[in-house]
């Protein structure tokens, strides 16, 4: 008995070693470590690349070290900025319509049960259609400009968006609602000073998936359309064998979609420090 009371009493404090554990904050990065952990990951992974095509003589044709793609650069520097500035303005622009419409129609269809259950199959189904097999039609339908490829982003941002908020919306804890009608609030008043504010670390998951999406898609919409946009460059620079120029294009897509990305979390971090409290 005695030998069955002191395993007990060790196993209820282990666990509740390892609940403190959990609950301990994780340790808070220094500004320089922010800064200088990204550097060095980005650092060590060019510096294993240009040993593998020193190692192995890989022909720049096959794959450019980075002096190859940096001369590429320079060989058109103004070429490749104002590419960068055309997906720039279709990632952003539909980005913004999608994240304006994916939360205006999450508030409605969470709101709204009979709705919900009458919508959300067909946003499914929608998500669900290859989004490559529909720009022949956008083509079609929209011509041969930038909107096309900006119907493509909001198509792929949309669904996240909404998925997320309407998670968020549905999340929150009863008792806060029965605060808020207790207190007398209306259902606006409630949405807006409740609902809507947990809501948002989820509404912020979304964002930022879908901020990443966006950049796909307008490449993907500018490959298959390649008149401007770096998706273009990419195809273009395929068909007259410059390597080079297209890793060029890829290199400026993945510092775009980075930034966006980490402009999505700066304003999450600006608009909600109390969530990141809460996260520890």
């Amino acid at each position: 008995m005695h030998s069955r009371t002191r395993e007990k009493d060790q196993m209820s404090t282990t666990s509740g070693v390892r609940m403190r554990r959990a609950a301990e904050p994780t340790a808070e990065l220094s500004p320089g470590a922010r800064i200088g952990l990204p550097v060095l990951g980005v650092a060590v992974v060019i510096g294993l690349w240009w040993l593998l095509i020193l190692i192995f003589e890989i022909k720049p044709i096959l794959l450019p070290s980075p002096l190859d793609i940096v001369d590429a650069f320079g060989r058109q520097p103004r070429y490749l900025v104002e590419e960068t500035w055309v997906t720039m303005v279709e990632v952003l622009t539909g980005f913004g319509i999608a994240a304006t419409g994916g939360l205006v129609l999450a508030v409605v269809l969470a709101a709204s049960r009979v709705l919900e259950r009458a919508t959300l199959p067909m946003l499914v189904g929608l998500n669900s259609v290859p989004k490559v097999a529909i720009i022949p039609m956008l083509v079609v339908w929209l011509g041969f400009g930038m909107t096309p490829k900006i119907v493509l982003v909001i198509l792929i941002c949309f669904f996240p968006i909404v998925v997320s908020a309407m998670s968020g919306l549905a999340s929150t804890p009863v008792e806060l609602g029965e605060l808020a009608r207790s207190l007398s609030a209306s259902w606006w008043q409630t949405y807006v000073k409740v609902r809507l504010p947990w809501a948002l670390p989820q509404i912020f998951v979304g964002l930022k998936l879908a901020i990443s999406l966006a950049v796909i898609g307008a490449v993907v919409a500018e490959i298959a359309n390649p008149s401007r946009g770096l998706g273009s460059v990419i195809a273009l620079s395929g068909g007259s064998v410059d390597t080079p120029l297209a890793f060029a294009a890829i290199v400026l897509l993945a510092v775009l979609s980075v930034a966006l990305f980490y402009l999505v979390s700066a304003l999450e971090r600006l608009l909600l420090p109390w969530a990141r409290e809460i996260a520890g």
